[in-house]
């Protein structure tokens, strides 16, 4: 399918849908706006976290360091019925960055101590405007809106739910598998662009056409990556009752990136990458259920989400899936109110690098952290059993713990480690050879997060990998470690 073709396609699918959405929407009223605050109200975060790695032992370069990162976020908004105006600034420094923590290739950046390294030099800080934007509501009594500038957005997070576990459920195993901020940075990314959703009671439609921004690693945050364009098309419903709360989203995304100068990571040569210029032009399709229902003494949970792929990947043509299928249970009556859930999430990979076709899913811009906790792999080419539990002993504390059998779904293709593009040097995705192989490890890992103050987060994290065969084919030592001590004051 060439580009143009997949253009028509997607702007059909998006026409289609908005009117659907807009004859659906017609027949509701609005949900009642709060009344919001008059004047200016102003609003921060201050977030410092220190990281110690040990990355998979390499005799080439330094695997194991500490750093530390600051990031302050200070803005000022203001709301009436009709318009919201908010204006957002980030100021983040780095403390003890190491040098020396790159390898040669395959080996590559050790941990994400080498990615700021590389991607920054001996520059340290930096500051610029994370959001900045002009948000026009109510049109004409609906529950409309347009929102025109730079803004954060998390696919999957568009429609609230006043239950407390499908809340979390989507905030921890929906959102941001596609796009979103990138938050376990120090930098993190926004989007440039315009979003227009319209908002009734258990509905929500959103499209958003936009340029994401440099970031992520790279401390240049004011940038605009111009050679991406992004767009995307969802409509989500929810329905809640005293014993059953669920939710579905069917959503479309394009993703253009024809940045000039930057190669495709995938499983071709070197050469053949490097002289394929036709960038990646790529629809995506897919949706997610989610439910969670009162069964004998507790609360069952159970999420499905999915998605397919087409398009063009350069000269290759784009045919690539995902899916997801989880399902959880938190009995009523058990101290430290325990949560226990198990899933299971593929994405293809692809088998043949010779064939003309690209079967390797792509996740455009995601956060990959709530999915990859210790990130040393990504949500392409993978195969990911996992069980989890979550215990509350009070009410301002958080402990969990993960176990994830990891593997690659093709070892013809690469182990893939990354989350998007974040600038205009690096295609946003590293790859590194399998050797034919599928096992990609065991990642064993616990958190704690306390609420310490209304206003104060205190987060420890320890994850242990344990490699398999894929990391031992391309490092000395197949063991990696991080811990992290992080605060969060809000004011």
């Amino acid at each position: 399918m060439n580009k143009k073709i997949a253009l028509l396609m997607f702007g059909l699918m998006v026409s289609g849908t908005a009117l659907m959405a807009q004859k659906e929407a017609d027949k509701k009223k609005a949900t009642p706006a709060p009344p919001p605050k008059s004047g200016w109200q102003m609003f921060g975060s201050w977030r410092v976290r220190s990281e110690i790695w040990n990355w998979f032992r390499t005799d080439k370069a330094r695997n194991d360091y500490n750093f530390e990162a600051s990031m302050l976020r200070y803005g000022a908004m203001r709301q009436t019925s009709r318009e919201e105006t908010l204006l957002e600034l980030e100021q983040t420094s780095f403390l003890g960055l190491p040098t020396g923590s790159t390898a040669p290739a395959p080996q590559g950046q050790l941990g994400t101590g080498s990615s700021y390294r590389v991607a920054n030099g001996t520059q340290v800080a930096s500051l610029f405007v994370r959001q900045g934007y002009v948000k026009l509501k109510n049109f004409a009594g609906t529950g409309d809106a347009v929102k025109l500038g730079r803004y954060e957005f998390s696919d999957g997070m568009e429609l609230p739910s006043s239950n407390p576990s499908l809340a979390l459920l989507k905030r921890d195993r929906i959102g941001q598998r596609l796009i979103g901020p990138f938050g376990f940075t120090h930098v993190g990314r926004s989007l440039d662009g315009v979003q227009i959703t319209s908002d009734h009671p258990h509905e929500n439609t959103t499209f958003l056409w936009a340029f994401p921004t440099r970031g992520s690693f790279s401390l240049r945050g004011m940038d605009t990556l111009t050679g991406i364009q992004l767009a995307y098309l969802s409509r989500t419903a929810n329905h809640q009752s005293e014993h059953l709360s669920t939710e579905g989203r069917l959503f479309t995304a394009f993703y253009d990136d024809s940045r000039k100068g930057v190669t495709m990571t995938d499983n071709r040569p070197a050469a053949t990458r490097a002289a394929d210029t036709r960038g990646v032009h790529i629809g995506t399709l897919g949706g997610h259920t989610l439910g969670v229902y009162t069964l004998g003494g507790g609360k069952l949970d159970t999420l499905l989400w999915g998605a397919a792929q087409f398009g063009e990947w350069g000269s290759l043509q784009q045919g690539a899936y995902a899916y997801s299928a989880e399902i959880g249970y938190q009995p009523d009556k058990m101290a430290w109110k325990p949560w226990f859930r198990a899933g299971y999430y593929y994405a293809s990979g692809d088998g043949d690098a010779t064939n003309g076709k690209h079967g390797a899913f792509f996740p455009m811009i995601p956060t990959p952290r709530p999915y990859a906790r210790l990130p040393f792999y990504s949500l392409t080419n993978l195969k990911d059993l996992f069980a989890e539990v979550v215990l509350r002993p009070t009410s301002k504390l958080t402990l969990r713990s993960d176990v994830h059998q990891l593997g690659l779904a093709n070892g013809h293709d690469l182990w893939y480690s990354g989350g998007g593009a974040y600038d205009n040097s690096a295609f946003g995705y590293t790859g590194r050879p399998s050797g034919g192989n599928t096992g990609l490890g065991t990642l064993y890992d616990v958190s704690l997060d306390y609420q310490a103050r209304k206003n104060l987060t205190v987060t420890l994290y320890l994850g242990y990998a344990h490699g398999g065969d894929v990391i031992k084919n391309t490092y000395q030592g197949s063991d990696a470690t991080l811990g992290y001590a992080e605060f969060t004051l809000r004011f």
